[in-house]
């Protein structure tokens, strides 16, 4: 019989979260295996729009955004470009709106509060309905493929191993340590990370714990080519749900059917004609684009309950860490979440306080508020 692969940590999952988790553990000296069913950012993190921003509700949200940006800010390698997010917010939110904006202002982020007219700077839209905007130029966003690259080759070369193309089967704790079952052999270790994206809560299920995430299918809609005055930024219309942006000369755009659950494959056409109507009912000039059906793509967001990430130790289940359920905002605060991870796997307090994202917040009431979702 072989003997078990052994390691410090076992972390499943080479998505970016489980990338950049694989490299702040390895550079402390960890020995680190990450499993990974497919190939690196194959699932969530290569069909993800890419987009970054610390406009969040939330002081947790807040800080691991910005940490994460400034470090994408330093990778070349992340392709992190700060075309800025402009958020349209409807009249009923635009007064707790103006609060979260107080919070990021007084936690670094330079975020500035418009009136409709002067937003229009940034892109032309119907202003109907609105309470005002926000725009934050050091969001933007990167390549996702790209900077989980950079993660897989930072933790290579700090030591950790990577085996790719192989299926957890089977998880169980025993004699202090997790072993794993997987279709390449038996794999060991006191400690696991569980970032499995959208995956994750089924990865829970092996080993008989409750991790409440589930796959939540997106589309993303990409135009023809398009004549436009200038880049439009990530512009998110708080109140239909539409997000859009340019990708070079075409716009890529979308909106989240709360109905698309569990896991469906292939892109929901169905769900363009929904999607459009609101987009052009804000940006009428939609109207003269064309749709690119073979550049269009879909892919899955990883969702909890309160559409928030689940960060740090599960308890009663010893050596057992979660990081997943980001609800879109994996890429975004991937570089902090990482850095978290290791604090905690080390023994030192984090530099965030995620505690409002740990997962025994769902046995509380009320339930966690939830952030922009885009």
């Amino acid at each position: 019989m072989t003997a078990p692969a052994a390691a410090d940590v076992a972390v499943i999952g080479a998505g970016v979260i489980g990338a950049a988790c694989a490299w702040r553990l390895a550079e402390r000296g960890l020995k680190v295996l990450v499993v990974e069913q497919g190939r690196p950012a194959g699932g969530s993190t290569g069909k993800s729009a890419a987009g970054v921003r610390a406009q969040f509700t939330t002081l947790t949200n807040i800080l691991l955004s910005r940490h994460s940006i400034e470090e994408y800010a330093s990778m070349p390698e992340s392709g992190y470009h700060p075309g800025g997010y402009l958020l349209l917010v409807p009249d009923t939110q635009w007064t707790a709106h103006q609060e979260a904006v107080k919070l990021q202002r007084q936690l670094g982020v330079p975020t500035e509060q418009l009136t409709p007219a002067q937003a229009q700077a940034h892109a032309t839209f119907d202003p109907g309905g609105l309470g005002g905007c926000t725009y934050c130029g050091t969001d933007g966003y990167v390549d996702a493929h790209g900077l989980t690259m950079a993660y897989v080759a930072r933790a290579r070369q700090a030591g950790a191993r990577f085996q790719l193309d192989t299926a957890v089967t089977g998880i169980r704790r025993a004699a202090g340590v997790w072993q794993l079952r997987t279709t390449a052999g038996a794999v060991e270790a006191p400690l696991l990370v569980n970032a499995g994206g959208a995956w994750a809560g089924e990865v829970g299920d092996l080993a008989g714990l409750t991790i409440p995430v589930r796959p939540a299918r997106r589309m993303v809609f990409t135009t023809g080519p398009l004549s436009l005055p200038r880049p439009l930024p990530m512009i998110f219309d708080l109140g239909s749900g539409v997000w859009l942006r340019s990708e070079g000369e075409r716009v890529i755009l979308g909106r989240a059917d709360p109905a698309d659950v569990g896991w469906r494959e292939g892109m929901d056409w169905t769900w363009l004609e929904p999607t459009l109507e609101a987009a052009m009912a804000r940006f009428p000039w939609l109207a003269e684009a064309t749709l690119d059906r073979r550049a269009s793509w879909w892919g899955y967001y990883e969702v909890t309950p309160d559409h928030q990430a689940i960060v740090g130790r599960l308890p009663g289940a010893d050596g057992w860490l979660n990081a997943c359920g980001f609800s879109g905002h994996g890429v975004m605060q991937a570089a902090a979440v990482a850095r978290v991870i290791a604090q905690e796997v080390m023994g030192e307090p984090p530099f965030i306080d995620v505690t409002p994202l740990n997962s025994d917040r769902f046995a509380r009431v009320p339930a966690a508020t939830a952030d922009i979702q885009v």
